[in-house]
């Protein structure tokens, strides 16, 4: 009943002009899918341990503004808008009296805000592109995809990412197709696109997908006018858009400059299985059977059109498929390609994908005639989606989480007092800052007694100079006439059987004057404890 009110009949979309995406039907749809989309992405919050990247978010926006300005210009701009973000959303946290700012549930709680956000934006964005009756379909999908609840979960910009590259699309879509004098669309779609990129440099490529759609809607000629508007006037209101957003990411642009590759350096070369791993993880990690039904879902949105979807000019529909195929396909093709230079495709970065590949299959699934046939294949893609989701529930993917949680509460479990701690690297002290200060807020008291910090340290805080750098030959030979303990803490020391070059000086250099010692193993993270005779 819900579905035949949504959208009469199954052919040719309405025009969206004439057909409000907000109707009361539609209202009680998205109020229907909230409860359980949020139960979702709130069950099990803070059952995985916070590893490596949350623990940089959280202390990233824990600094002071002086050494947080300082540390996003010189190695940490690409989440920019996600720390800002996170500072305030921490600040609400302490200041509620509960002490919620430590809190692992609280912390990853405004990404699962973004992503809920995600459900009317995409709904939206249906409409704009298709019919309400996609929108729903498109939100019904995306309330269980596993990917969205995956990344809903984690203190990253993912979520963040994923909302705004929805709202993007969708404003771009008003920009083509229902032009203002106004400009207010215009407006909205630079914000949203700005936003975008700040919360994630790879957003950038979401941009050059839409100006490549652009692009040919401006080849068109005798098609035009089913598409939307492109006077002469229009085409030069959508140049300066592109050209404020340009202007409006310089800064991040700047940064990239100034860095280069070496922030992503450690992504390696991509291969057919790390592809298939993506469609997977993309379309809800049930593996094979979930990416084919998608897959399918897909070709029954593009085949009934035949070669038209091909083609440069197209009427309204067919530019909204033409659209979500390119910001599918488009990323994802640019940077395999740019990764047989330099490996640049990673998963979870191409996470703005995720909308498009979602209202492809739910523009596949209004195409059935019969609405049993859309009921049953619509019910198999969300059961295999939330047995995806339960999956994950149980164990990861996408990712191995580190055990820095487990070593920092072994080092203060055994740790005497005049005892030392480095880290064979300078980041490898963010998570040990977050779990000594979670471990603080436990016992209600200010920071517990535990090891010196000797490495790496400019200050009594951590501050935006103690995430980089390694310790030198000549600090660690000056270390032994002052602790009789010292604690050392490696992370990322290269592949297995092939120790990096510091991790062979930290074991040269301490092995002299603190022959004793004493290992323990956690997941990507090993924890000595040198000692002399």
């Amino acid at each position: 009943m819900l579905l035949s009110k949504m959208n009469q009949g199954a052919g040719e979309p309405q025009n969206p002009n004439a057909q409000p995406a907000w109707t009361r039907v539609s209202v009680l749809i998205m109020a229907l899918l909230a409860a359980p989309s949020a139960g979702l992405r709130f069950l099990f919050l803070a059952r995985k341990p916070f590893w490596f990247d949350e623990c940089f978010s959280v202390e990233a926006a824990r600094l002071s503004w002086h050494d947080f300005v300082r540390l996003l210009w010189w190695r940490e701009a690409n989440m920019s808008l996600y720390y800002v973000l996170l500072r305030g959303w921490l600040h609400v946290g302490s200041s509620s009296g509960l002490n919620l700012g430590f809190s692992p549930f609280f912390i990853r709680s405004l990404s699962v805000l973004c992503s809920l956000a995600t459900l009317p934006a995409i709904f939206w964005l249906g409409c704009k592109l298709f019919d309400r009756r996609v929108g729903v379909f498109a939100a019904a999908l995306m309330s269980c995809n596993a990917y969205s609840i995956r990344y809903a979960q984690e203190a990253r910009s993912y979520s963040l990412l994923v909302l705004l590259a929805t709202l993007s699309s969708g404003f771009f879509v008003a920009c083509v197709r229902e032009p203002s004098p106004s400009g207010r669309a215009r407006r909205c779609y630079v914000l949203a696109s700005v936003l975008g990129v700040y919360a994630h440099l790879y957003a950038l490529l979401l941009i050059v997908a839409q100006w490549l759609s652009w692009r040919g809607i401006e080849g068109r000629h005798e098609s035009v006018s089913r598409v939307g508007a492109t006077s002469a006037t229009h085409r030069t209101a959508m140049r300066r858009a592109w050209i404020w957003i340009g202007l409006a990411i310089l800064p991040l642009m700047a940064f990239v400059v100034k860095t280069g590759a070496g922030p992503i350096r450690w992504i390696r070369r991509p291969g057919v299985h790390d592809l298939l791993d993506y469609g997977e993880r993309l379309a809800g990690n049930d593996g094979l059977p979930l990416l084919l039904l998608y897959a399918a879902a897909c070709l029954a949105a593009i085949m009934p059109l035949r070669g038209r979807v091909f083609r440069v000019r197209a009427g309204r529909e067919v530019w909204g498929l033409q659209f979500l195929l390119i910001w599918l396909v488009f990323p994802v093709a640019l940077t395999l390609t740019l990764s047989l230079a330099r490996p640049v495709f990673l998963a979870r970065y191409l996470i703005f994908c995720l909308p498009a590949l979602i209202l492809l299959a739910a523009a596949g699934l209004a195409k059935l005639r019969k609405a049993w046939m859309i009921c049953i294949c619509l019910a198999t893609i969300l059961l295999l989606s939330l047995r995806g989701t339960f999956s994950y529930y149980d164990h990861d993917f996408d990712l191995e989480r580190d055990g820095s949680e487990a070593a920092t509460n072994y080092i203060y479990d055994h740790a005497q007092p005049g005892d030392a701690v480095l880290f064979h690297i300078a980041e490898a002290r963010i998570p040990y800052e977050y779990f000594s200060s979670l471990r603080a807020a436990n016992l209600k008291s200010n920071r517990p007694a535990g090891p010196e910090i000797i490495f790496p340290r400019h200050g009594d805080h951590l501050d935006y100079r103690d995430v980089t750098g390694k310790p030198t030959s000549e600090f660690l030979r000056s270390v032994p006439g002052q602790y009789a303990r010292v604690w050392v803490v490696l992370m990322s020391t290269g592949s297995p059987g092939h120790t990096d070059a510091t991790t062979q000086m930290i074991d040269q250099i301490l092995a002299e004057s603190f022959p004793r010692i004493e290992r323990m193993q956690f997941p990507q993270v090993e924890v000595r404890l040198q000692s002399k005779p």
